[in-house]
């Protein structure tokens, strides 16, 4: 893999391992963890998203860590971590989608999953980015962006950590008005533990807005079925 060169963060390029997103955590287990640290990895044998559900990780996409240090957790980050990505795929000249909480879709299928996980002060984001293959899972549909142009995992990751650094610290409201844009399923109908209700949209906080007939409540990433 070709190095990346941006001066404020320290890039780890590794071959093939387990989970770029496990490596993250152990930096920061063993003390070895440094703000803006990206870990990129050729393909991983147990990659995971939410729920530790299995990431498939063949060769040619993009697998990618950010660590960074936080004071405190924020529910409002997933938020600007999807438009980034959404952002990214919009400069190769795609067209794509966020469906909540985590995935972006291109033309209804799934091309992006993003986790984010804490650990002591530190934040962790997992970002998968299906480049030039994508896995069969019989749940959903999938693409990959040479489907629809040519790039690569370096011109991929040089966009991403730009799109990253400017909107993980930028004023939520762009963000949300952003986000809104690109989301799937606004005042559409969603399954809620059981229950049907309407996705309003989400608020200052980064709650997802739902109602049901004359109720509305709030929820910060529970499972919901579109």
């Amino acid at each position: 893999m070709e190095n990346i060169r941006l001066d404020a963060y320290k890039l780890i390029s590794l071959d093939k391992i387990h989970s770029t997103q496990d490596w993250a955590h152990d930096l920061i287990a063993n003390k070895t963890a440094s703000d803006k640290t990206v870990i990129v990895a050729t393909s991983q044998t147990a990659g995971r998203g939410r729920y530790r559900r299995k990431w498939v990780s063949h060769t040619g996409n993009l697998y990618a860590s950010f660590i960074y240090r936080v004071v405190e957790r924020n529910p409002r980050l997933s938020y600007a971590i999807g438009v980034a990505v959404a952002e990214t795929l919009i400069e190769f000249g795609l067209n794509p989608k966020i469906k909540w909480p985590n995935d972006v879709l291109i033309d209804g299928k799934k091309i992006s999953g993003i986790l984010i996980e804490y650990s002591q002060n530190f934040v962790i984001i997992g970002i998968g980015i299906n480049i030039k293959t994508c896995p069969t899972v019989p749940e959903y549909k999938t693409t990959k962006m040479n489907d629809y142009t040519n790039a690569t995992v370096t011109d991929v990751l040089n966009v991403l950590i730009k799109k990253i650094d400017k909107l993980r610290n930028a004023d939520f409201d762009v963000v949300r008005e952003r986000w809104t844009d690109l989301a799937i399923g606004i005042r559409g109908k969603i399954k809620y533990h059981g229950q049907e209700m309407e996705i309003i949209g989400i608020n200052k906080n980064g709650a997802l807005i739902l109602r049901h007939g004359a109720d509305y409540m709030l929820t910060y990433g529970d499972e919901i079925s579109m």
